[in-house]
């Protein structure tokens, strides 16, 4: 019995140790097929910094083009923002302008049409603005559509030739890449479709049968460089370097497809991020200018309830100016009948005065012309009546 559980603890040490060194073997290849992979990124990076920067590749001219596209788009963004902006300013500084006119009202017609100026110049700036943009939405809408149909179509043709049908390699020929398509598509994606150009395609140059038996024999192995023997026996047809260096090509292949797929999802990241930053943007602006239009309208509304209420007011007073003119009428005309009245009395006072005058003139001549008649008699009677005085005094004397 002591025997047999040392011979099962050796068994278990012998596992033990068996197991430490399958783990430490697999540590050992995943770092060599790391720094296999490093060196290959390296080169890879190396390779394609040397095309793009290199002044006598023809990639450095098409990277050139590209630099100055960006450059030149990323300072016509700048303008149209600094015009926006501009107009925006614009629109800003003419409603403020109004609401402080608005501040200080005058019930004078030429206040009316300076306001109503206003008013119009604002609203054609907007609507001017809200067109302009528009137009530019769409025409973009429309771009964006456009370099959508393309990358689709591009799409469906990569689709066909990961097939990897010999058919469809007949009928579709390796598409090159135009000028118009790389104003438009990822810089991944373009030098991805100039490598298969210059490469022979996505077989790298070989037939069907031998890229297909290289890919199950490369995948059986993991990239290792343990699969050269069999991929010597099962393509006889190839010399080792053959194979080397379509392995070369293969990893570069699958590198720059990696980076195509990445560079196109963050393209279409970007599209999406642009569209969503559109949109706020547009909606930005629309609520701007809808609270600027309700501001406006308010505004609006206010100034004319003003011009209701004064033009009550300039009725009111005209009412009260008209009761208060005619009241006056009134007054002068009273005056005028009580100076009428007073004329009559006194003129019917004249008249009765001078009538008066007039009867006691008649009467005092009649009484000088009796008197002037009777003064002889009474002269005569005055003689008569001294005679008699005188004699009876002289009678009286006598006696």
């Amino acid at each position: 019995q002591h025997d047999s559980c040392s011979s099962t603890a050796g068994a278990d040490g012998q596992l033990q140790n068996w197991k430490l060194k399958a783990e430490q073997a697999k540590k050992l290849e995943f770092i060599r097929t790391a720094e296999k992979l490093k060196t290959q990124l390296a080169n890879a990076e190396k390779d394609t910094n040397g095309r793009l920067y290199n002044r006598k590749s023809d990639l450095r001219v098409e990277y050139s083009i590209l630099e100055e596209l960006e450059h030149s788009k990323t300072i016509s963004r700048k303008t149209e923002k600094d015009k926006v902006l501009q107009q925006l300013s614009k629109i800003q500084s003419n409603v403020r302008r109004l609401q402080q006119q608005l501040k200080d009202v005058k019930p004078t017609p030429e206040f009316v049409d300076k306001l109503k100026e206003t008013m119009e110049e604002i609203e054609s700036a907007i609507n001017a603005f809200k067109e302009e943009q528009r137009q530019i939405y769409e025409q973009l809408l429309k771009e964006e559509k456009a370099a959508m149909s393309e990358l689709s179509a591009l799409e469906r043709k990569v689709e066909l030739w990961v097939l990897g049908s010999s058919t469809a390699e007949k009928v579709l020929k390796l598409p090159s890449v135009n000028k118009t398509l790389e104003k438009h598509l990822p810089e991944e994606v373009v030098e991805f479709e100039r490598f298969l150009q210059q490469t022979g395609g996505r077989q790298g140059g070989w037939d069907d049968h031998d890229h297909h038996t290289f890919l199950k024999v490369w995948t059986k192995h993991k990239g290792r460089l343990s699969y050269m023997d069999e991929a010597l026996e099962y393509l006889s047809g190839r010399t080792k370097e053959d194979i080397e260096q379509h392995d070369k090509w293969y990893q570069e292949f699958l590198i720059l497809h990696e980076g195509k797929k990445k560079a196109i999802k963050k393209w279409k990241e970007k599209q999406q991020q642009e569209k969503e930053r559109n949109l706020k943007e547009k909606e930005k602006l629309e609520k701007m200018f809808k609270e600027e239009w309700l501001q406006h309208e308010e505004a609006h509304k206010r100034k004319a309830e003003e011009e209701r209420q004064r033009q009550r007011a300039a009725i009111e007073a005209w009412k009260k100016q008209k009761a208060l003119t005619l009241a006056m009428e009134q007054v002068s005309q009273l005056k005028l009948e009580e100076k009428a009245k007073k004329q009559q009395k006194e003129h019917q006072r004249h008249c009765h005065t001078k009538l008066l005058l007039e009867k006691y003139s008649l009467q005092k001549k009649e009484k000088e012309k009796l008197e002037k008649l009777e003064k002889p008699k009474r002269e005569e009677a005055e003689k008569e009546e001294m005679k008699r005085i005188a004699a009876e005094e002289i009678t009286k004397f006598q006696e």
